[in-house]
């Protein structure tokens, strides 16, 4: 598989949510970050009441030949890191090397036209297990611990005239960590994997109720990176039949495991396994120009957005950090031509099982008011106790039925494409933002033509 092809994902989700628009720290929706992948330290999990977790868990299954194949796993995850800005009590002073002097925090700080801010900042890591030989005595096992020291950075901030007008401290906590491999067999071919991440950094009993301290010490966005030798693994989201039932004893805690690699050369060789639920064999959509932090949104409109934003506002997002300053520059030196290709294109869908998220079943009829109804048939839509914006403008609409599913609970459920709808084709091909769901109650059947 090509390294730079798994690159591209892993980058992309390491950093999802990192920074949301309008990518300034003041904004309210960047308060709360590292929001994905979260493992923190036991003692914190264990003050919460097994709450938050402390460990994340793959499990996956693999298929092996004779031969011994080797497996090699890899965990990536942000080392959070607080960059703080202070205030000195002698602005005039002018500090020397590493010396500080004492200051005072501040949220921000104003110097010459600049801004500083205080602000959570990352680093990433990544942690490389040994080779795991995957032979007989099973189970094999390897036991990993891994620590990472504490760090502390001062810079001062300088006005023009070259005196210290305040400082910049940048320190992170000592963390660490044990990964656990373990391989079992399954049956004469196939082995199953599991792989435990635990977060055991010490905590002082006074930090564990500070939400700050615990996030220096939490491992954030974390991703684990499975790789075979002599092997292929077993897609869990759409396993062959004869592996169904040891796919169902996999379990994975805040992770989901998916093939990646190049889906038509039938790459099998590699996991990434990710705390943002993804479909086998993912990748970056060509039309997309850079990171955005925002997988959920769409690259055209977050470009267009952050190129109406004001001085001010850019200001404060070119200071945000590298990650920041770097998506401004690329937004702001956008030409029209690479602007016109982010507004992307239809492709072909992979089949998914709709049901594997689900307990609901498809239905091919249901008669409302002595009618019956199936795919295809027309419905008047007519939502009821709502006050939802949507339904408002549907009400009244023409629709035509797409699929009837009935819930766990007996109740049955229509996808509608509406009948006057430019875009009813991809409706009927159960693409995005052209299906919508009511119950019986919530609509009228029609016959041709009414």
């Amino acid at each position: 598989m090509k390294p730079s092809l798994l690159d591209q994902v892993v980058n992309a989700v390491l950093y999802e949510g990192y920074i949301l628009y309008p990518y300034r720290p003041s904004s309210k929706k960047n308060q709360q970050r590292f929001t994905f992948g979260r493992v923190y330290p036991e003692v914190y999990s264990k003050a919460q009441e097994g709450a938050e977790p402390f460990v994340m868990q793959t499990e996956c299954l693999v298929r092996v030949p004779v031969a011994s194949p080797v497996f090699e796993a890899s965990v990536r995850f942000l080392h959070p890191m607080a960059r703080e800005v202070g205030s000195v009590f002698n602005p005039s002073q002018k500090l020397a090397g590493g010396t500080t002097g004492p200051f005072q925090g501040v949220p921000e700080l104003r110097v010459d036209g600049n801004l500083f801010q205080t602000w959570q900042e990352a680093v990433e890591r990544e942690v490389k297990l040994p080779p795991l030989p995957l032979r007989a005595p099973f189970p094999c096992r390897l036991d990993f611990l891994f620590c990472l020291p504490a760090s502390q950075t001062v810079e001062p901030i300088r006005d023009q005239q070259g005196s210290t007008a305040g400082m910049i401290r940048r320190r992170q906590e000592r963390i660490e960590g044990l990964i656990q491999l373990v391989a079992e067999p399954v049956d004469a071919m196939i082995v199953k994997l599991t792989v435990r991440v635990l977060n055991q950094t010490p905590m002082p009993t006074a930090a564990v109720a500070d939400q700050a301290e615990v996030l220096m010490r939490t491992f954030a966005s974390t991703h684990t990176i499975l790789h075979l030798q002599g092997g292929e693994f077993i897609s869990l989201t759409d396993p062959p039949p004869a592996c169904e039932r040891a796919v169902a004893g996999c379990k994975n805690i805040g992770t989901w495991p998916v093939l990646i690699g190049e889906e038509e050369k039938g790459e099998r060789d590699t996991i990434l396994s990710s705390p943002i639920i993804l479909s086998d064999y993912p990748k970056i959509a060509p039309e997309s120009s850079g990171d955005l932090f925002d997988g959920t949104e769409i690259d055209e409109i977050l470009t267009l957005r952050i190129l109406t934003m004001t001085d001010e506002e850019k200001r404060e997002m070119r200071g945000v950090d590298e990650h920041a300053r770097r998506l401004l520059e690329r937004t702001e030196t956008i030409d029209g031509q690479d602007l016109l290709k982010m507004h992307g294109e239809m492709r072909a869908d992979r089949s998914f099982d709709e049901t594997i998220f689900g307990t609901s079943k498809p239905v091919k009829g249901v008669s409302v008011d002595d009618v019956h109804l199936q795919a295809g048939s027309l419905v008047r839509i007519q939502p009821k106790g709502r006050a939802d914006v949507m339904d408002m403008a549907l009400a009244g609409k023409t629709a035509v039925i797409e699929a009837l599913e009935q819930d766990a609970e007996g109740r049955v459920h229509l996808a509608l494409v509406l009948q006057d709808d430019p875009g009813k084709d991809l409706g009927l091909m159960r693409q995005p933002g052209h299906r919508f769901f009511y119950g019986l109650d919530e609509i009228e059947p029609l016959c041709e033509g009414k």
